[in-house]
């Protein structure tokens, strides 16, 4: 299990029902993407962390998964300080500082948004509940069997490379090549063999093309969706009496 999966199971959020905190969650990916950036991406950035601290979501799990994403928005939004054609080769965007600011912004948002959402809902809370939606059932079903076998892949892989490592089998670059190739090819032939193994325990357990899953179902209050609704109707009505003000 990643470290992401650990959060979510332990998050006090995890009794809520993931359409809850999809109301949330996708209010303030909403509120990022729609509304102007200044003072939106702000607002959506302290609802966003308000809601982690709720939730005891380790903030430094967050800010090490978030700092791969924001590497990316920060080098994506650095292109748009430059042009490239007209009277000179390469040269300083006109307005660009404000464009690359105003993306950075709605994405490092978004970024968060998301990322509150993963670290609150285990992914097998989510697809349980999938397979009650209008979605394809050989979807949902693909997505958790993939899921599985990338979680049985990581530990694989983490034990295999621990076995060499404790060999030292990395101890030069010429022997970690030849170490990563033998890892590259164990996990290869061990997810041929776990595919196989799955296929035939589905089989013989009369696998008739649905997976029936037993979900605890409980109704939700209406309480529980006013308060999720309430954070992205706030920063909403913050931001557009701010922009109407100005």
């Amino acid at each position: 299990m990643t470290p992401i999966d650990t959060a979510a199971y332990r998050s006090r959020w995890r009794r809520y029902h993931p359409a809850v905190k999809g109301v949330l969650c996708g209010g303030l990916l909403a509120c990022a993407l729609m509304l102007p950036p200044w003072p939106a991406a702000a607002l959506v950035a302290a609802a966003t962390l308000g809601s982690a601290v709720a939730a005891g979501v380790p903030l430094g799990l967050m800010a090490r998964a978030a700092a791969g994403p924001l590497v990316l928005i920060a080098t994506s939004a650095a292109a748009l300080l430059v042009s490239v054609g007209g009277a000179e080769p390469v040269g300083w965007a006109p307005g660009g500082p404000a464009r690359a600011a105003e993306v950075a912004a709605r994405a490092s948002a978004a970024l968060g948004t998301q990322l509150l959402f993963v670290l609150t809902t285990p992914v097998a809370d989510l697809l349980a509940r999938l397979s009650r939606t209008r979605l394809p059932a050989a979807l949902v079903e693909v997505v958790a069997l993939t899921y599985q076998m990338l979680m049985v892949l990581l530990g694989t892989a983490h034990r295999v490379a621990s076995g060499q490592a404790a060999r030292h089998g990395y101890r030069s670059r010429r022997a970690g090549l030849r170490s990563a190739g033998a890892l590259g090819g164990v996990l290869f032939l061990r997810s041929l063999d776990r595919a196989r193994r799955l296929q035939e325990g589905l089989a013989c357990r009369g696998y008739t093309g649905r997976l029936t899953v037993l979900v605890d179902e409980r109704p939700v209050p209406p309480v529980e969706w006013a308060a999720a609704a309430a954070p992205p109707l706030l920063v909403a009505a913050l931001t557009l009496t701010s922009t109407a003000l100005r």
